[in-house]
Formats: structure tokens, C-alpha cells, sequence
């Protein structure tokens, strides 16, 4: 009796050459990761097996993941983990605080878990990192990437505003029509009122977004997402390719060229954003703070011209 077949996976389609790095091996990448184990802090960097990992470490630029390393949702792209997360940790913030003084940060970066747990989403506990970031670095420029806070966007949005970080980034990760398999948790329309509502309640503070590109959206598709952050006034676009973590979450359908990237950011630029940040390997906090100051070199010219 023969055995039945196993089921073959699908293959994966093979890196291009654009896309590859090499592996983490300095002295700066072990001192960030002892830093960050000591401080008991995540990172979206390894949680999300971020391919810019070496790179930054390396020159001592980590982005905190704060409420812990654990996702009450289960995103097709994303390779955190889903569970039940444990107690926010009421040392968290000091601690994020204390790893940027200690990593010498002229800007940081902070994202999240979802935490649908939370009354607040966790918004609160953005406000309190902003604030022992403030106390302990006060020259570091703070740049925040929050979940989108479902059902509670607004009152959030409010809360954190008010704490004043310099940059609001909120992703819309992918076009609508992929957010069912995709971003099943979320809702596109959802997010980009919440990066509306920043503008509304501060217009001075930057607002950004970014998008992966590869899980089977199409040009013009990309170039609609384009203008409704337009009209959400989203200053700052950030685009880069998907890649697949494991077997188990969404397949790549293509890899987009660097050419392609190069396009996309010309027609971006063309629509008004302040700064964009197109590549394969482009991610929200890549080079974050080097981009930073560009958007707001931008926007003092742009204001400039204005009042010329």
C-alpha cells in the first residue's frame, strides 16, 4: 500500500538581488541588543524581523516596541506574535526613555502591539513614553507609529496629540481591496481618518504613512492610495517591498523593481507630499531621523515661498 502524497507548499519566489543583506555581525548591533535586553524592551527591528536590522543597530538606532511583544491581532504580513498580552509594564517608558539617552538619539522612534485589550488601546501609555522621552532626552525628536486604536481612534488621537510628539505615522500598510486578507482587523477608511484627525487637532505636527508594495495590488490602485492621503494631508509617504516571513503568512506575488519604487516616488512627489521614501527596503523607521530633518527643512521652504 503506498503512503498518500503530503501536500506540497507552493514555492517561494527567490529574492532578486536588490533585496538581500548581509548578516548582522558588529560590535554596535551586540551592544544594541544588550541594551535592549537589559531594559527589558522589545523592538519592532527583531519582532518584525526587519531586514534593515544590521544596518541600524549597527549604528545604534532601534525602534522601541512599547505594551509588550504580544498582538491581539493576527495581520497576514505581520510576523509578531498573536496572543493575549501580559500587564502593560509600568517601567516602559522610563526605560525607553533611558535606552535613548543611553544610545545618544537625536530622534526615535516608538510603535506598538494592537492592544484591543486595553480601554485605551494603549494610548496612554504613548503619552507616557513621550512624556519620561521629554524629561530625560528633551532634544530628542520624537516620532510615534500607533495602531489604529479601533473604536476609540479619536479619543485617542486626542490624548496623544496633546503630548505633542513631532511626528504621527499611522500605516495603511496596503490598497483597499487587500485589507480583508491582508489587514482583516482593520479598516482603510478608519486609519486614514485618524491621520486626518492629528492634522485637525494639530497642524503642526508631521503626519506619515507607508505602504507595502508585492501582495498583488495594481498600479492605479496605488496611485488612488496616493491622493487619499493627499486629502487626508499626510506630509510624508514611505513605500517598500513585502516580504514573507514564514510559510505562513501572505505570499509575495511579485518583487517590485527598484526602477518601479523609483516611479512610484516620482509620482508621489508630483502630488504634493513633503518628503517620500521609496525603495525595496524602505521601512517606517528606516533612516527615520536623517528623514526627519528633511521634511522639515521642506516645509520651512515651502512656508517660505508662501509668505514671499
Amino acid at each position: 500500500m503506498t503512503e498518500p502524497l503530503a501536500e506540497a507548499r507552493p514555492p517561494r519566489i527567490r529574492k532578486p538581488d536588490w533585496i538581500r543583506v548581509k548578516a548582522p555581525t558588529s560590535v554596535g548591533f551586540a551592544e544594541t541588543k544588550s541594551l535592549m535586553r537589559r531594559l527589558n524592551l522589545a523592538t519592532v527591528c527583531e519582532e518584525a524581523a526587519c531586514p534593515n536590522i544590521g544596518e541600524c543597530w549597527t549604528k545604534k538606532h532601534a525602534t522601541v516596541m512599547i505594551l509588550g511583544d504580544t498582538c491581539t491581532r493576527a495581520c497576514a504580513f505581520c510576523n509578531v506574535k498573536t496572543g493575549m498580552p501580559r500587564a502593560v509594564d509600568p517601567l516602559e517608558p522610563q526605560h525607553t526613555a533611558d535606552a535613548a539617552a543611553e544610545l545618544g538619539l537625536q530622534h526615535i522612534v516608538i510603535t506598538s502591539v494592537d492592544r484591543d485589550d486595553l480601554p485605551d488601546g494603549g494610548a496612554s501609555q504613548f503619552v507616557k513614553v513621550i512624556e519620561a522621552l521629554r524629561r530625560t532626552t528633551p532634544s530628542t525628536t520624537i516620532e510615534i507609529l500607533t495602531p489604529d486604536f479601533r473604536n476609540k481612534a479619536e479619543s485617542a488621537v486626542e490624548k496623544i496629540v496633546a503630548a505633542r510628539p513631532d511626528v504621527y505615522n499611522h500605516n495603511l500598510e496596503t490598497v483597499p481591496r487587500l485589507y480583508p486578507t491582508i489587514r482583516p482587523g482593520a479598516r482603510y477608511y478608519a486609519s486614514l481618518r485618524l491621520l486626518e484627525s492629528v492634522k485637525k487637532h494639530d497642524p503642526s505636527i508631521f503626519t506619515k504613512s507607508g505602504l507595502m508594495t508585492g501582495l498583488g495590488e495594481q498600479r492605479l490602485e496605488v496611485h488612488q492610495v496616493m491622493d487619499d492621503m493627499r486629502s487626508a494631508d499626510i506630509d510624508f509617504l514611505t513605500m517598500g517591498q513585502y516580504l514573507q516571513p514564514t510559510p505562513r503568512h501572505a505570499k509575495v506575488e511579485e518583487f517590485t523593481t527598484p526602477q518601479s519604487f523609483n516611479a512610484y516616488a516620482a509620482i508621489a512627489r508630483a502630488k504634493g507630499f513633503l518628503l517620500v521614501a521609496a525603495s525595496p527596503l524602505t521601512r517606517s523607521s528606516y533612516h527615520a531621523g536623517e528623514d526627519f530633518a528633511k521634511m522639515r527643512a521642506a516645509r520651512d521652504a515651502k512656508l517660505g515661498k508662501v509668505s514671499a
